[in-house]
């Protein structure tokens, strides 16, 4: 969970430049991809264990970064990572080969657009976006059961 003032902003973003529709969900950080609907009782245990036990986790908002035909805003967060590696071990095998790979953290606000639109945007918006640094609020869940995501649960990091 990003901290409300950047969720706005991202979301702000997002709405303005994401196709429309295709844009089902506000601005977020996607950690896993695919987790087994069989495990989620497994992973809601862990989440609460996780922000029951750290404080909000530091993070830095770098610029745009490229999706090939998206932009996202580009973060860095070694602890992110660190709660990240350790769910990951906790869920080794369960894992689709794509969530197994250390996460680029970011936060997409235009995807699946021409190449042309993408790099016009990344244009626009590098020289408006700095740096910044922040702390990750929470962590949150949410499925795909075939159609837009459906949130189901968020902890806020209280350690």
């Amino acid at each position: 969970m990003l901290p409300d003032d950047l969720h706005s902003w991202a979301t702000g973003l997002r709405n303005a430049h994401f196709p429309p529709e295709r844009n089902y969900l506000e601005a977020h950080v996607t950690l896993f991809h695919a987790l087994p609907p069989s495990c989620e009782g497994e992973v809601r245990d862990c989440c609460a264990a996780l922000a029951r036990d750290h404080g909000p986790v530091p993070a830095r908002s770098l610029g745009i970064m490229k999706l090939g035909k998206g932009t996202a805003l580009k973060l860095e967060s070694e602890g992110m990572i660190a709660l990240w590696q350790d769910l990951a071990d906790r869920f080794h095998g369960l894992l689709t080969p794509q969530d197994e790979h250390r996460p680029r953290l970011h936060v997409t606000i235009q995807n699946k657009v021409s190449l042309e639109e993408a790099k016009a945007l990344q244009a626009e918006l590098a020289p408006l976006v700095m740096p910044r640094d922040f702390a990750f609020a929470g962590l949150a869940l949410h499925a795909y059961r075939g159609g837009p995501w459906e949130h189901l649960k968020s902890w806020r990091f209280r350690g």
